[in-house]
């Protein structure tokens, strides 16, 4: 039987998440890998203020990091204990696939095959 997340944990996810721009990172990367400058065009932020909201779900290992190149790529962590309940939040949230599909539409998505 799961014994579920604690109740501490919760709330520094819940804390975290609370930013919309956090929210939203992670609604994008339950279906998207996607850069810092990918962020920075989809959220019209500076480059180091979308590394520290970042920083903040890399810090909780919410997100993943992977170099490829010269870019570095993010992805959540579905390997995460608490990921279920990061998952059933994000259930609950509309689809943010049109900001990809806008940074398509501009050349702006980052294929590095």
């Amino acid at each position: 039987m799961n014994a579920g997340i604690n109740t501490k944990q919760a709330a520094q996810i819940l804390k975290l998440l609370a930013d919309p721009t956090r929210l939203t990172m992670m609604k994008l990367l339950k279906s998207h890998e996607c850069c810092v400058c990918e962020f920075v065009e989809i959220f019209k932020m500076s480059q180091p203020a979308i590394s520290q909201h970042l920083r903040k779900l890399r810090d909780l290992e919410l997100v993943r990091e992977e170099r490829r190149g010269q870019w570095i790529f993010y992805s959540i962590n579905q390997e995460h204990k608490d990921y279920p309940f990061v998952e059933n939040i994000l259930k609950q949230l509309a689809d943010q696939g049109e900001s990809i599909k806008e940074l398509e539409a501009k050349g702006l998505r980052i294929c590095c095959e």
